[in-house]
């Protein structure tokens, strides 16, 4: 099966381009203020009219009011929606949409535990945990935390695992071949400034998913 791969972060119609023409599967706008890859309701709209069909539109949210989320829905056609905060499972499930749930790893995080209160996500997102932010830290975490039961071991039904945390070209493959994700997601470790892609850094990153490098 091969490995998805979501760019994460983008903030610019060319950069949401140069991920889709490098086979991009999936794209992700932020919607938390405190990010530096913030985006208006204007410019996701403007980004997504410039996807194409079979490429998935995910909107990344923090603890975000429902009526904020019901906003940019009523805006931006977002094909998934992510949570990045203290979300309960009721609450994610909440917007008539597939959704992904971010969890921040720490040594004591019962991860298997997670698989069963997020049993209805369509993914769990594993991240960095560093205190006080919520993602986007361009620092990886000790891939051994993951229990093997989220991996290859994992049964049918449950949320697949898709890997995040300071992926670059340069430990994806390594990545992929110890933990065997459905997908990576990586933001920094694909850009030139926070919010600003490189597309070189783009293809270079797809090519070692795929063993192209």
């Amino acid at each position: 099966m091969r490995t998805r791969v979501k760019i994460c972060g983008i903030t610019r119609a060319e950069d949401a381009l140069a991920a889709v023409t490098a086979g991009a599967d999936a794209i992700g706008l932020v919607f938390y203020a405190d990010s530096p890859r913030n985006l208006s309701l204007a410019q996701a709209a403007e980004i997504s009219r410039q996807v194409p069909a079979f490429v998935s539109i995910v909107g990344l949210f923090v603890d975000a009011a429902p009526d904020f989320i019901r906003s940019v829905l009523a805006a931006v056609p977002l094909d998934v929606l992510q949570f990045h905060g203290e979300e309960t499972p009721e609450q994610c499930a909440n917007y008539g949409l597939p959704f992904i749930k971010a969890i921040r790893v720490k040594p004591q995080t019962n991860l298997l535990q997670c698989v069963k209160d997020f049993s209805t996500a369509k993914a769990l997102l594993l991240d960095t945990y560093t205190p006080g932010v919520a993602g986007g830290t361009g620092h990886a975490f000790d891939w051994n935390l993951i229990p093997s039961a989220m991996t290859t071991d994992r049964p049918s039904g449950l949320p697949v695992l898709i890997l995040a945390g300071g992926l670059t070209t340069d430990n994806v493959a390594s990545a992929i071949k110890q933990i065997r994700p459905y997908a990576v997601d990586v933001s920094g470790g694909v850009e030139s400034a926070k919010g600003i892609k490189d597309a070189a850094k783009i293809t270079g990153f797809m090519q070692a998913v795929y063993g192209l490098a």
